[in-house]
């Protein structure tokens, strides 16, 4: 079952609010002790993460009651929480998606929330909370970009585009060190490679028009269930590199986003070797 029109925006209300109490008020003001790290110096908790994360939980048993909270920090405290993704419905959060841009005073980070229906994504939000705007899909809903004042608009994936012109994200530190050289040398094939570190804003920019493609390492869910059904619903590709198709419950990859259909069968073969070698 999706969500409704009316739950749809109270989601999006409860998450801009939570933005504005939580998240933006700590940007470029966190203390040094408001800082840590979790698997490494890199993958970083701050406060601003554990108060969103609580908030919006709390903001989700009201209005979706008896629903499922995943989320990034809820998780990382207790593992076994990953498994409610397939079961029921369940929420999936990363209140503040590109921790380490936060806290090192980047404005490049965003919040993700998806809803997920006996391990089927139905809707899915990808928030700015910087410039307060979203992009918002719906399973056989569409995928739409809306600010406050503004008409939501479609987005859809123009037609076309070739591998060797084909721009893409890719984070390539998350990669099995024996792995990065030939990954590198394979997005020079194309049209280059960068990373955000930051999931949101990756699949914004593909979604918008500033990119073709993208490859994943990892498959958190948090990370990857709006964005894939925001790409899909606007006309695009994302299955895991074998082909087989994309959930929630799945969390390794590597994983081929792209554009279309046709640009993703023109990317796989170039990318499967140096990613599965």
């Amino acid at each position: 079952m999706s969500l409704t029109d009316t739950e749809s925006a109270a989601l999006i209300d409860l998450v801009r609010a939570v933005a504005k109490r939580e998240i933006l008020p700590r940007f470029r003001r966190l203390a040094p002790d408001e800082i840590s790290s979790k698997s490494g110096p890199t993958d970083l908790v701050t406060e601003a993460d554990i108060a969103a994360e609580a908030a919006i939980a709390d903001g989700v048993a009201r209005l979706l009651p008896g629903a499922n909270v995943v989320g990034e920090e809820g998780v990382a405290a207790d593992p076994a929480r990953l498994d409610l993704v397939g079961r029921g419905r369940t929420v999936i959060v990363d209140p503040v998606d590109g921790t380490w841009n936060y806290a090192r005073g980047l404005a490049v980070f965003g919040v993700i929330v998806a809803v997920v229906e006996e391990g089927e994504t139905v809707w899915g939000l990808l928030y700015d909370p910087v410039f307060d705007d979203w992009i918002v899909s719906h399973k056989d809903g569409g995928t739409w970009f809306a600010r406050p004042g503004d008409a939501p608009r479609r987005l859809t994936f123009a037609p076309g585009g070739a591998a060797r012109s084909a721009s893409g994200y890719m984070s390539l530190h998350l990669f099995a060190r024996r792995r990065r050289s030939d990954l590198a040398l394979t997005g020079l094939k194309t049209a280059g490679t960068r990373t955000l570190r930051c999931s949101c804003h990756e699949y914004r920019m593909l979604l918008t028009g500033a990119g073709d493609y993208m490859i994943a390492a990892k498959l958190k869910p948090w990370d990857h269930a709006a964005g894939v059904l925001a790409v899909q619903e606007a006309g695009g590709r994302a299955a895991l590199l074998d082909a087989a198709p994309y959930s929630p419950t799945r969390t390794e990859g590597p994983m081929l986003i792209a554009r279309s259909p046709a640009l993703w069968d023109e990317l796989q073969p170039l990318w499967a070797p140096p990613l599965t070698a």
